[in-house]
């Protein structure tokens, strides 16, 4: 009996052990291998149903002249393909099933139709150009087909989000999508339109990790205007939001697709023209800055449900999370290395960065990224930091700074402003004007990275299919300085002073936001004489940023667009490379650590990024933010790229310099992964040569 009741444990143990394997071996096929399956790649076919994002070719830039009398049309018709490409977007995120059952269904249910939507609306835009006694341009009609961007199944992060990486695209080049499969960080998922997208952990990096990028800023010559003039205009304590830009999709209500911080004017919403901006209240102390300034904000996605959780623009769109408020918005307008600036036209809109630069490439990508401490060693465009105890994350940007001289705008929103030469010198006929530096000082919850997943992750808010790429970061500025002020700004930054608000305590009497006399900070602040307002009843100054001095003064990152030299070929760990000849740097002459973000150059045959999508065409610019190709015509262009150097040591990766592999994978697929996946298959083997064991032990008893 004994024997007998062994034998029985034996096969017991040999016949389970064998199941779990059986079982385990047969779902690790179907999660991973199967053809077809949602985040596998099918190598036969690059529109497969588990397409990460949408990249469509960029049909604003074609448009470098548009007939005026054609402008408000065409305007309307490029937001159209904004809005067409989100709902295509948000279907290809939510058809689980639908995908993982047919292969095709992405380029049958999804791209075919798009295309025919697109298509008819450039017929309309040919139309308006015909109306208007003008040719579209001839390579419109290509431009209706968009393409599927596979998607990376092991880039996964926690809290239900299947954020999904990199493959490579039907053009040819590399980017990263992320498709989101599920809802964010245990939380919001906007009401069910759109699934949340993107960051990932590839996206993040431990600033404490890498080398210093940022070279030493070329000097100023004989003739250079020096000076500064600050304004103080809040951090939109007020809590004016909209989804609308008014500069490349006016009268389009919810143009932007995802939603904006505002300071200074008012406003400002997809219907005001400039009678509306010119007699609007201003959050600025100086009640002469009626300018408008706003940008995308930065939320964190920590299941926070919040006002816009079920809007479009907001969660219906993918931008989800607590909206987080700036501790500090500096505004600065600095001068040229290498000449004296002139005004700039009342109603000059100027738009920097890119809002699509994930799929555009990163020819017009402008984001700077870094952490208080650290912006002068350390500046991100393609990645999120992850700052130190007791730093604060830091957004920088640079404005163009020479402008055409005639024109307030242009039909691509690009080619009446351009950003300076490598030595600072606007080419072309462009004159020099005060260039505007923006910095924005958050306190962020500070992500984590564990087993290739980022829990709790910030990013900035974007059009859907860009996925909330660091590099997609950028900044929208309308002047409307009264005359005798703009005056005065110019006066003091040739004169080489340091004016305005920061300049010995500044104005008093600003509205609403921004409290009255004292304004934003300490003494010290931005580095120049008075700091960022002086002492007052205003926003207090978070210390240490905009204390006296504090420790954030060789960090505060007031950028240039000038270009600085290369620095040694051989550097190892070179990970940021140059967008289109940007490039960052140090200086010296007001103060303040300057961070130069991009010069106008030709972009760099290297120059890809996590964001760096195909280059073998133009791609989709309706009505963005940014997205148009530049078509400056000032000299320069022929500079070469520089690049900087960073080490990255990311626990999310590290990433390669080849234009085939831009953007770092996740960590996974190692012994610890493997060894998470197959436990059930390892526990049956141990069962099963148990079984054998006994087994054995059972028939030399008999014998």
């Amino acid at each position: 009996m004994g024997a007998q009741r062994a034998t029985f444990a034996a096969a017991a143990l040999i016949l389970g052990g064998g199941g779990l394997v059986a079982v385990n071996v047969y779902a690790s096929a179907t999660e991973s291998g199967s053809a077809g399956a949602p985040g596998q790649a099918n190598p036969s076919n690059q529109t497969w149903s588990g397409a990460g994002t949408i990249d469509c070719p960029d049909v604003g830039s074609k448009l470098a002249e548009v007939p005026q009398q054609a402008r408000a049309d065409v305007d309307k018709e490029l937001a159209l393909l904004d809005q067409q490409v989100s709902e295509a977007y948000a279907r290809m995120t939510s058809e689980q099933q639908a995908k993982a059952q047919d292969a095709d269904f992405v380029q049958n249910a999804i791209l075919g139709p798009l295309k025919e939507k697109r298509g008819a609306v450039i017929d309309r835009i040919k139309t308006g150009f015909k109306n208007a006694g003008a040719e579209a341009p001839n390579s419109l009609d290509a431009l209706a087909t968009c393409t599927a961007v596979p998607a990376d199944p092991t880039q996964n992060n926690a809290g239900g989000q299947n954020g999904n990486g990199q493959q490579q695209n039907n053009n040819g080049g590399q980017q990263g999508g992320q498709q989101g499969g599920g809802q964010q960080g245990g939380g919001q998922q906007g009401g069910g339109a759109s699934a949340v997208s993107g960051p990932v952990a590839a996206d993040f990096v431990d600033i404490t990790t890498l080398q210093p990028n940022v070279p030493q800023k070329p000097g100023s010559g004989g003739n250079a205007s020096t000076g500064t003039f600050t304004s103080s205009c809040g951090v939109n304590a007020n809590k004016k939001f909209n989804t609308d830009n008014v500069i490349v999709a006016p009268g389009v209500t919810n143009g932007a697709h995802h939603l904006h911080d505002y300071v200074g004017n008012q406003s400002n919403d997809a219907f005001a023209t400039n009678d509306d901006l010119a007699k609007a209240a201003t959050t600025c102390q100086n009640q002469g800055d009626k300018s408008t300034y706003y940008w995308p904000v930065l939320r964190v996605q920590d299941g926070t449900q919040e006002f816009d959780a079920d809007k479009n623009g907001g969660g219906l769109e993918g931008n989800v999370g607590k909206v987080l408020q700036a501790k500090q918005a500096q505004i600065e307008f600095i001068g040229n290395p290498q000449s004296k600036v002139v005004e700039m036209p009342t109603f000059l809109r100027i738009i920097t960065g890119d809002a699509k630069a994930f799929t555009n490439g990163p020819a017009n990508a402008n984001a700077h990224w870094s952490c208080t401490g650290f912006e002068d060693k350390v500046q991100l465009t393609d990645k999120y930091p992850i700052c130190p105890q007791g730093s604060s994350v830091v957004r920088s940007f640079a404005f163009q700074s020479c402008w055409d001289g005639q024109n307030i705008d242009s039909a691509n929103h690009r080619t009446h402003v351009a950003f300076a030469d490598a030595n600072g010198n606007c080419a072309g006929g462009f004159k020099a004007i005060p260039q505007l530096t923006m910095r924005l000082v958050y306190d962020v919850p500070t992500p984590t990275l564990e087993n290739g997943q980022v829990k709790n992750p910030y990013a900035v808010d974007g059009f859907p299919e860009q996925v909330h790429k660091a590099i997609t970061d950028h900044d929208d500025f309308i002047n409307v300085f009264d005359a005798s002020l703009m005056r005065e700004m110019v006066d003091c930054i040739n004169a080489g002073r340091q004016c305005g608000d920061g300049a010995g305590g500044g104005a008093g009497g600003g509205t609403g936001d921004n409290g009255g006399a004292g304004g934003n900070g300490g003494t010290g602040g931005n580095g120049s004489t008075g700091g960022n307002g002086g002492a007052g009843t205003g926003e207090p100054s978070p210390s240490p940023d905009a204390s006296s001095g504090g420790s954030d003064a060789t960090a505060s990152a007031t950028p240039t667009d000038t270009q600085t030299a290369q620095p040694p070929a051989g550097t190892p760990g070179t990970t940021e490379p140059t967008r289109g000849g940007q490039t960052t740097g140090t200086g010296t002459g007001t103060g303040h650590t300057v961070v130069v973000p991009k010069a106008d150059t030709s972009p760099s045959a290297a120059a890809s990024d996590t964001a760096a999508a195909p280059q073998g065409g133009a791609h989709e610019h309706p009505g963005s933010e940014a997205t148009h190709r530049p078509q400056t015509p000032a000299a320069g262009a022929d500079t070469p790229s520089t690049q900087a150097t960073a080490q990255d040591t990311s626990p999310a990766g590290s990433q390669s310099q080849s234009q085939s592999q831009t953007e770092p994978q996740a960590v996974t697929g190692d012994l610890a992964d493997t060894g998470t996946n197959l436990w059930p298959a390892a526990a049956g083997g141990v069962l099963v040569i148990a079984g054998l064991v006994l087994l054995r032990r059972i028939r030399r008893g008999s014998v």
